[in-house]
């Protein structure tokens, strides 16, 4: 998750709603899907993820949910949006991040279904592996919390720094504890990494962001793997909405082939849907 400028939620909430709520079916074959009819606004990331929830608000209609998208354009404000029940759930974040929030506002927020997981990489415009950087290379990572220590790890994994091992999830670089090259690792806005790249010898870039600063997939030398990874984007919603009747068919209409296909076809692979 990368930090940029935040503009006042409100004015958000007035001003970004982006896609139209999928009308609630008048009539379906079943009285379970019209037990819980009801408006749910929920808060995404402006861009990509509107076409996806385009989709699942299609199929959530089909289980007497009327789904009102919310778009924000910085990362700070969905969650705090959420926490004053402004939205109903929101989708755009990960664990290490959540956790991050969590800590640093009390927030009770809980995930409550897995949406993808786009994977962070190591790029770099003059050298085609980890293994050719060379000594004294400047490396660029992003340089909020959870994506620098996110960055490191993946730094770690290729071969290129040792943090010590008990260094959890949101390492900073001073707990490097091995920097065999003497790598300089600067710290850069999640925005901006990107398209350092020309003045960097390589640089840890989100999938988005790559994507926004026009770099290709096969300047990409390094990713990390999805088995065990806790950066899996998920559904969140209030802690005491978590057992609510319309979380799980929320849910459900995330979890559709047809939402698959267009998580494939708007990333062309690169994203992975996270949901067996």
């Amino acid at each position: 998750m990368s930090r940029s400028f935040s503009l006042p939620r409100r004015r958000f909430l007035s001003l970004s709603t982006g896609l139209a709520g999928a009308a609630t079916l008048g009539l379906l074959g079943s009285a379970a899907a019209h037990a819980e009819e009801r408006t749910l606004k929920i808060g995404i990331m402006s861009g990509e993820d509107e076409d996806i929830w385009r989709v699942v608000s299609q199929n959530a209609a089909q289980r007497g949910l009327s789904l009102k998208i919310i778009t924000f354009s910085d990362y700070n404000t969905p969650n705090e949006a959420l926490s004053e029940h402004e939205v109903d759930a929101n989708a755009f974040q990960h664990k290490p991040f959540l956790d991050a929030q969590k800590k640093a506002h009390g927030y009770d927020i809980v995930p409550v279904g897995d949406t993808y997981f786009q994977p962070i990489g190591l790029y770099s415009h003059k050298w085609h592996s980890p293994a050719d950087i060379p000594k004294g290379a400047r490396i660029g990572i992003p340089n909020d919390p959870s994506n620098e220590g996110r960055a490191l790890h993946v730094l770690e994994t290729l071969g290129l720094i040792k943090l010590p091992s008990n260094t959890g999830l949101f390492p900073t670089v001073l707990d490097i504890a091995e920097n065999p090259r003497d790598l300089s690792i600067e710290e850069l806005d999640a925005g901006v990494v990107g398209r350092s790249l020309p003045d960097l010898d390589a640089a840890v870039v989100n999938m988005d962001w790559a994507r926004k600063a026009g770099i290709p997939q096969t300047e990409r030398i390094g990713v990390e793997g999805l088995a065990n990874n806790p950066y899996v984007n998920f559904i969140s919603v209030n802690g005491n909405d978590a057992n609510a009747p319309w979380v799980k068919p929320l849910v459900e209409s995330y979890h559709q082939p047809n939402v698959r296909q267009v998580i494939l076809d708007l990333y062309h692979g690169t994203v992975t849907p996270a949901w067996s």
